[in-house]
């Protein structure tokens, strides 16, 4: 008779993934590392994190980096304040990627990226070393070939596809001319012609009616499996539970058993509050995006009415973020929306409304916002934001106000956030819609330096 030790006996020795389970036993499941894009926080890889957790991966082989100036240079080999070269890029992701296989203890990971993280990954493997510590790389939406590639235009530029950086990583690596290293295994992910990054034309780079000379596939790679996706955005690409499911196929050999979220009763939240600029503190260093942590911070967490924003009584959590920015741990409740309340120094005092939290996460980053100087006549200024994807008005269902979302173009998809600038007076719900997502908050005065953003999760 076979016994349970014989049974465990045979699953350690073969580790075939349908020899001992539906999923891949945890010595299958190798340390997977998400790297996000230009001006992105490991935030973007919430609803992703979550989808891997409800198909059984460990949520402590779940690893997303935060670069902490994500945003890249102008002239990649000149220094520029607050903003990241190339070789830095590299160099962080190498440095998380050792801490990673330290802490569990593997010998190689998974890397997953999205857009400009993608640039990390293949500098990485190339010219880091990583191609003994990858085993399989997965680019979301990646402008491989750059987002333009005209001769004498911007070439110093890291997303020229003729300038030295990109020029480099896509030199042939073999007699059939492989654009990728081995002996990683590679996925690309791409839309058909619905990333704003892959367009022949250059309206989304500012030149209407100039040849990009880059097409829609410029994200493929010759030498690794080239998948397309459908209407998907250049977001979406990674981020959506068709790239998802692409990705959990190629790592793993098999189909995932649920692209839906599990559910879990109590779901505790944390993550990061970040500010803007070179230095979070300093107001004068800028207005673009880090991810530092802004230490000093406080927040209150407030249970409301998802119909109407109202606040369910008082802030059920208060923090002052210390030197590593964390505002949790927070338990929530199922099925609750909450209002996330930041206040700092040098910043107005951003209210943040989201939907329900179906699940644990740390990676809820939170931004202290500062109100533009043409927003400081209006009487409430509210930003609907959509940082996994963009707003297509023709694919999808949308709506801020019960009106036409402000800046969002009748074709296309290359935005992901709309605001509006209301002139009358006094507190109101507003709502926010996406393709069934609804988000409701309070228009708090601008004249108390107040902002107000609704944020969808999916």
């Amino acid at each position: 008779m076979t016994t349970r030790r014989t049974v465990l006996a045979l699953c350690g020795a073969s580790l075939l993934l349908v020899a001992c389970a539906s999923t891949p036993t945890f010595t299958a499941q190798p340390p997977i590392v998400f790297v996000h894009g230009n001006g992105d926080s490991a935030s973007i890889w919430q609803t992703t994190v979550w989808r891997f957790e409800a198909n059984g991966w460990p949520r402590e082989r779940l690893h997303a980096i935060d670069l902490p100036y994500p945003l890249a240079r102008d002239d990649d080999g000149k220094a520029q304040p607050g903003r990241t070269s190339t070789g830095e890029h590299m160099a962080f992701l190498k440095a998380e990627v050792e801490k990673v296989m330290k802490s569990t203890g593997a010998s190689q990971v998974v890397l997953v990226a999205n857009s400009r993280g993608g640039y990390a990954v293949r500098n990485y493997i190339q010219n880091g070393g990583g191609d003994k510590t990858v085993s399989h790389a997965v680019l979301g939406g990646v402008p491989n070939h750059g987002v333009w590639a005209v001769k004498g235009f911007r070439e110093v530029n890291e997303f020229s596809g003729t300038g030295p950086f990109l020029t480099a990583l896509n030199a042939p690596k073999n007699a059939a001319g492989d654009e990728v290293s081995g002996p990683v295994k590679w996925l690309t992910i791409r839309s058909d012609n619905n990333d704003k990054f892959a367009q022949p034309d250059g309206l989304w780079i500012g030149a209407k009616g100039t040849p990009t000379n880059v097409s829609f596939d410029g994200p493929a790679l010759k030498g690794a499996q080239n998948l397309v996706l459908p209407r998907v955005d250049h977001r979406e690409t990674a981020f959506s539970p068709a790239a998802f499911d692409a990705t959990w196929r190629f790592v793993t050999g098999q189909a995932p058993k649920t692209l839906a979220i599990a559910p879990q009763p109590q779901p505790v939240l944390n993550g990061k509050i970040t500010g803007l600029g070179l230095s979070s503190t300093d107001p004068a260093s800028g207005n673009y995006s880090n991810n530092l942590p802004l230490p000093g911070a406080q927040i209150e967490v407030y249970a409301t009415d998802a119909a109407t924003g109202e606040r369910r009584g008082a802030a059920v959590h208060r923090k002052t973020v210390g030197a590593d920015g964390l505002w949790g741990p927070f338990t929530a409740q199922a099925g609750v929306a909450y209002e996330f309340v930041v206040s700092a120094p040098g910043y107005a005092t951003t209210h943040v409304y989201r939907s329900p939290f179906p699940r644990s996460s740390e990676l809820i980053h939170l931004r202290a916002e500062r109100i533009a100087a043409a927003d400081k006549d209006g009487k409430s200024v509210v930003t609907f934001t959509r940082p996994r994807g963009y707003f297509d008005a023709e694919r999808d269902r949308l709506a801020l106000d019960g009106k036409a979302l402000p800046g969002v173009p009748a074709t296309g998809a290359g935005v992901s956030s709309s605001k509006i600038k209301l002139m009358e007076e006094g507190v109101r719900p507003i709502s926010a819609e996406f393709n069934g997502e609804r988000i409701t908050g309070r228009t708090w005065p601008a004249a108390d330096n107040r902002v107000v953003v609704l944020e969808l999760t999916y």
